[in-house]
């Protein structure tokens, strides 16, 4: 039986890169409310809060497939 099995499914590193990308998706659906042009066709509703999410999801992505090292 192993002495030092991890508690947890992820490491710190994973977590905290998790809380980035939640921020990044929060950060980014906000900024698409702030556009004032009609239907949100705006360069904030069309073109910058959606590539903020866009980046959110990468960093969510990439915080579930790394490895942390103390978890090695």
């Amino acid at each position: 039986m192993e002495e030092n099995k991890p508690l947890l499914a992820f490491g710190s590193k994973n977590y905290i890169l998790m809380l980035v990308g939640i921020a990044l998706l929060v950060i980014g659906f906000f900024v698409m409310t702030l556009d004032t042009e009609p239907y949100g066709l705006g360069f904030l509703g069309i073109t910058l809060g959606p590539m903020i999410v866009l980046a959110g999801f990468a960093v969510e992505l990439f915080a579930i497939m790394a490895k942390d090292k103390a978890q090695k």
